[in-house]
């Protein structure tokens, strides 16, 4: 069979705890980091996992924490406007929430971790 056409016949579906692999487009368990087939490695995210990156949220911390950027950008609107009205609590929140992040135990608004750098 020429490469790219796929008999009908053999048509599956992917179940609820499978994906297509988008390098050769076989059928793999989600919790597969790469395919078993082909090698290629998929971009997984634990199902707790944010997705906010982390690094923005360092930095907008580190550079505007006082005015409680950080918060608006996981979705945090009521503690980012605490934070903006009291500039940080004085810079004590913003470097307990500088901490926070660094730790890896920061939430978004869903109560989420931001565990991904970079994505």
């Amino acid at each position: 069979m020429p490469l790219g056409v796929h008999d009908v016949t053999d048509a599956t579906v992917a179940g609820p705890n499978e994906q297509y692999c988008p390098g050769c487009g076989k059928i793999i368990s989600r919790q597969a980091v790469a395919c078993p087939n082909c090698g290629e490695p998929l971009k997984t995210r634990p199902a707790d996992a944010s997705d906010k990156s982390r690094l923005v949220a360092l930095l907008l911390c580190w550079f505007l924490g006082v005015f409680g950027a950080h918060r608006f950008y996981v979705g945090k609107i009521g503690t980012g406007v605490l934070q903006l009205v009291t500039l940080g609590a004085f810079g004590i929140w913003t470097l307990i929430d500088l901490i926070v992040i660094l730790v890896g135990s920061f939430t978004d608004k869903q109560g989420k971790k931001l565990i991904v750098w970079l994505d």
